[in-house]
């Protein structure tokens, strides 16, 4: 299991390859996940059997800022690192971005699934178009988690794509321990990287017209942290969280009445949205393509960038959250999740990992 970006660092892919590397392991397959890290120390224990292939570089993408493996040697290193192993399959996770992926352009030593994450091709992707086209063509089944990934791939290097979905780990978020706000207030959290795309400021400035008590809880960092800790100074209403652990980000959803997430574009899948599901959050989100399609209907979605709409839908998931019907509302978000499960997203890979070990054998 190749992952691109650093595992030192918590995100989507990452949470992706080392969610779905358990599931996988609890099937009763070895699973090894190859990655870069800070070091090895650095690596969840939830990762499990790893193998450091380098050490991460920012990179900026998409609107975001990416931990990845810049340099040649690195993808030389996982390449030779996966011919001289004992396994059946390799699976890149998001071969369009440099450079894990890259050292399987002159090899094909296994069969090979890519599975494609990104909405959108970044600047840096467009120079690099005629290696993720190699890559794309060494594979023998190239997966996309959505429409808008699959619509990317296909711009990017071309080819024919199956589409499935992330998964959610549902045990992680059901049998958390809830931390609530010590004052029994109502507490809205925001988890997401500080940076434009996510929308943060929009809530901040949403959250901060709303006449009831409530509590907003901001998870995460980055480039946008100071300007809108500036904006928005800690307060009573406001609780700056910084950085969290995978199971502080499960409790704190737990404890959590509304999830918000007000993204404004970029998201290929609302795997933040089924999270919060799965933990018995009311959901409010962005009305954007990825977050539409997690959504299902279980979640107030309003126009991205709209202060005001999303103020007036906070204030009404704040008091569907604590309404007569409320329990019934998270009972069915929770089973929709349900159906989005790791467990049921691993199974689907194994059948994909038979089909693409047989069609490597069939071409010799």
């Amino acid at each position: 299991m190749v992952s691109p970006y650093s595992l030192s660092r918590p995100g989507g892919v990452q949470g992706q390859v080392i969610g779905l590397a358990g599931a996988l392991r609890d099937l009763g397959h070895e699973v090894t996940v190859l990655a870069p890290a800070r070091c090895d120390d650095d690596v969840p224990e939830a990762a499990g059997e790893h193998y450091v292939i380098g050490r991460p570089v920012a990179l900026h993408s998409n609107g975001s800022v990416a931990p990845v493996a810049l340099w040649p040697t690195e993808a030389a290193r996982a390449e030779r690192f996966v011919r001289h192993g004992d396994f059946d399959v390799v699976h890149l996770h998001e071969p369009l971005a440099p450079m894990a992926s890259y050292g399987f352009v002159l090899t094909a030593p296994l069969p090979m699934v890519g599975t494609y994450h990104r909405a959108g091709v970044s600047r840096w992707v467009r120079p690099l178009r005629p290696l993720a086209e190699l890559v794309g063509r060494r594979m023998q089944i190239r997966v996309a988690v959505s429409e808008s990934a699959r619509e990317t791939g296909q711009s990017a290097g071309g080819g024919d794509f199956e589409v499935l979905f992330n998964g959610v780990d549902m045990h992680r978020f059901e049998s958390a321990p809830p931390h609530r706000d010590p004052e029994g207030r109502p507490a809205v959290l925001f988890l997401g990287r500080h940076e434009p795309r996510k929308g943060l400021h929009v809530l901040l400035d949403a959250f901060a017209t709303l006449q009831r008590p409530a509590v907003l809880w901001v998870a995460g960092d980055g480039p946008a942290t100071e300007v809108q800790r500036r904006r928005h100074p800690a307060s009573d209403r406001v609780r700056w969280l910084g950085l969290l652990s995978e199971d502080e980000v499960a409790s704190r959803l737990a404890g959590a009445d509304v999830l918000c997430a007000p993204s404004l574009q970029g998201e290929s899948f609302g795997m933040v949205l089924l999270e919060g599901m799965a933990a018995g959050c009311t959901v409010v989100a962005s009305d954007i393509e990825g977050y539409r399609k997690a959504a299902g209907g279980h979640a107030s979605l309003v126009p991205p960038g709209d202060a005001g709409a999303l103020a007036r839908a906070l204030d009404g998931a704040l008091d569907a959250a604590t309404g007569p019907s409320a329990a019934a509302a998270r009972k069915a978000a929770t089973e929709y999740a349900r159906a989005w499960s790791m467990e049921t997203l691993a199974r689907r890979y194994l059948d994909v990992y038979t089909r693409a070990i047989a069609a490597y054998g069939a071409a010799g």
